[in-house]
Parts: structure tokens; C-alpha cells; sequence
């Protein structure tokens, strides 16, 4: 885990959940730093950074690509 590397932060912890489904369904290791803390106390996340998605650097074209197309065909209303 020492060589991941931060691709995406994330503020709220429903803001993951799809990601993380896609991200399993692909077979990308992952890991998401201070899940569980912005989960229990919402209004920690800026004090800690946010949710950071971690990633190895193998991955970064594919996990940009997965988050680009997110963030240009999820609607969230």
C-alpha cells in the first residue's frame, strides 16, 4: 500500500459508493483513506482531507478514465 497514490478526493461518503462498485467489477485495487471517519462524522471530512481514493500507479489512466466518464454522465439530483 506504501506505493499508492491519491487520484480523487471525495468529500461524503455516498459519493463513493458507485466508484467502488466499478472499481471491483474492473479488478483495480483500491483503497479509500478516511472512509469510515467521514461515515461517522460528516463534518470531519475537510478537518482530514476528505475521502482520498488511493490507487497503485499502474492504474491512473484507467481510474482517470473511469472517474472522467462519472463526472461527465452521472447526474446526481
Amino acid at each position: 500500500m506504501t506505493e499508492f497514490i491519491t487520484i480523487a478526493t471525495f468529500n461524503f461518503a455516498h459519493e463513493v459508493m458507485v466508484l467502488k462498485t466499478i472499481l471491483d467489477r474492473e479488478g483495480i485495487p483500491y483503497l479509500f483513506q478516511n472512509e469510515n471517519l467521514v461515515s461517522i462524522d460528516p463534518f470531519a471530512s475537510l478537518a482530514y482531507g476528505g475521502i482520498q481514493l488511493k490507487i497503485h500507479p499502474n492504474d491512473i489512466e484507467t481510474v482517470q478514465t473511469i472517474l472522467d466518464d462519472l463526472n461527465n454522465n452521472l447526474k446526481i439530483v
